[in-house]
């Protein structure tokens, strides 16, 4: 059915733009508004004739996705809006809004079909069954698993959190009328009324249904982690460039499906052409806006790339780091030579799963720094993390680590001079 109506009035839209978005968006938010409410007139009649409150709950429960369908649809048009003034990057988030409203009042209704199943339990009526309850049930549940299907199909396609709640509500009511059934046909066969139990059954699911659809939406605008499989396409087009030698500080920024915005760092040669530099790097943002569909902010780090001491000394900063935790990492790495002693200045990154504290990472930097024979790590209050310059960073937080290395002979010479 859906596919069809697309071919027929949705045949010259694509699907990966804000426009294709809204278009079905709105079609599959109608198609959902139409079968909701027939789907509610076939079971309302279905439960004044049997007297059940399962069958009269769950009809309700189809009027309520059509309420649902009625919101998804007005958040899919102000989604669909173009940026203005008062929001620069679009009003894309308005879909999980709208989705978190559907989410919340899917939860509504399964604490009202709650209350109403419980007072079922403590005052049961007698049903009557009929083959003309158990055929509306039972072609009820295969329009809400085409339902589930067309929505999961197209909410995958257009990257829709709102149909994909959408297409859960639908597979949690099939399963919820299948409940119904089940209570219909024991009364039938047995003549025992568990009405009450079933309707309280399908309350739970509604209820569970509602929260799962809630979490999905509420997360992209708290601000949920990016995917990995996109972290990984952004990580191989950057670095592919042969003058990118590394990349940090990812930070992806979700303004709705298909308006995505991401910053990050690239470590760069130093003593390479600031000209050449800046043009790789404009043909980074463009690489990423044509495959990814992002806007793309890059800032450049410039690093010493032809000196053996610098490389030698980051490799072995590196392999203490990973000793500590191979999950951890370093950028931004800097020797600054002084007169008595050279400085090592760069940032560890540490996940969020590492789970030492700062003074135990800070101490155990230390303790393996002893290890080396050919430096010297003086005392533990020189090492400091400056907790001010804690960045974001995909899954992490950085830490600044300020490190000083010295040679033991100059360092005497120096404490001689100094003292």
């Amino acid at each position: 059915m859906v596919t069809a109506l697309a071919k027929i009035f949705l045949k010259d839209v694509k699907m990966n733009d804000s426009q294709g978005r809204k278009a079905y968006g709105t079609l599959c938010s109608v198609v959902g508004i139409f079968l909701n409410i027939c789907l509610f007139v076939g079971k309302y009649f279905a439960g004044v004739l049997t007297g059940a409150i399962s069958i009269t709950a769950d009809a309700f429960n189809n009027l309520s996705d059509a309420g649902s369908s009625i919101i998804t649809l007005v958040g899919f048009w102000f989604a669909g809006k173009k940026p203005d003034t008062e929001h620069p990057f679009g009003h894309g988030r308005f879909e999980y809004v709208s989705g978190m409203a559907v989410s919340c009042l899917i939860i509504l209704m399964g604490l009202e079909l709650a209350k109403s199943s419980v007072d079922k339990i403590i005052h049961p009526q007698e049903l009557e069954s009929s083959i003309l309850a158990i055929t509306i049930l039972l072609i009820s549940i295969c329009v809400k698993l085409y339902m589930a299907f067309y929505n999961t199909g197209i909410g995958k396609k257009i990257d829709s959190v709102t149909m994909k709640a959408t297409a859960i509500d639908s597979l949690s009511d099939s399963v919820a009328t299948t409940v119904v059934l089940i209570c219909v046909l024991v009364n039938m066969k047995f003549g025992i009324n568990i009405d009450g139990i079933c309707g309280l059954l399908v309350a739970i699911l509604i209820i569970y249904a509602g929260i799962g659809a809630f979490k999905d939406t509420i997360s992209p605008l708290l601000g949920k982690i990016p995917e990995p499989e996109l972290v990984d396409k952004i990580h191989d087009i950057v670095m592919k460039h042969e003058l990118v030698y590394g990349i940090h500080d990812l930070v992806v920024h979700d303004y709705g499906p298909g308006r995505m915005m991401i910053s990050l760092h690239t470590e760069v040669p130093g003593n390479e052409n600031v000209y050449k530099l800046h043009d790789m790097i404009d043909n980074i943002e463009s690489e990423l806006q044509e495959k990814i569909g992002c806007e793309a902010v890059i800032h450049m780090d410039p690093i010493e790339v032809d000196n053996q001491v610098v490389t030698d000394t980051r490799s072995k900063v590196e392999n203490i780091v990973k000793s500590i935790d191979e999950h951890m990492s370093i950028h931004d790495f800097r020797m600054i030579t002084g007169d008595t002693h050279t400085n090592l200045i760069f940032d560890v990154v540490v996940p969020f799963c590492v789970e030492k504290k700062h003074d135990e990472i800070k101490n155990n930097i230390e303790l393996n720094f002893k290890k080396y024979k050919d430096s010297h790590f003086i005392k533990n209050e020189d090492i400091f993390i400056d907790n001010d310059k804690k960045t974001i960073i995909i899954l992490m937080k950085a830490k600044t680590i300020i490190l000083y290395f010295i040679d033991f002979e100059s360092y005497k010479k120096y404490k001689k001079i100094t003292d």
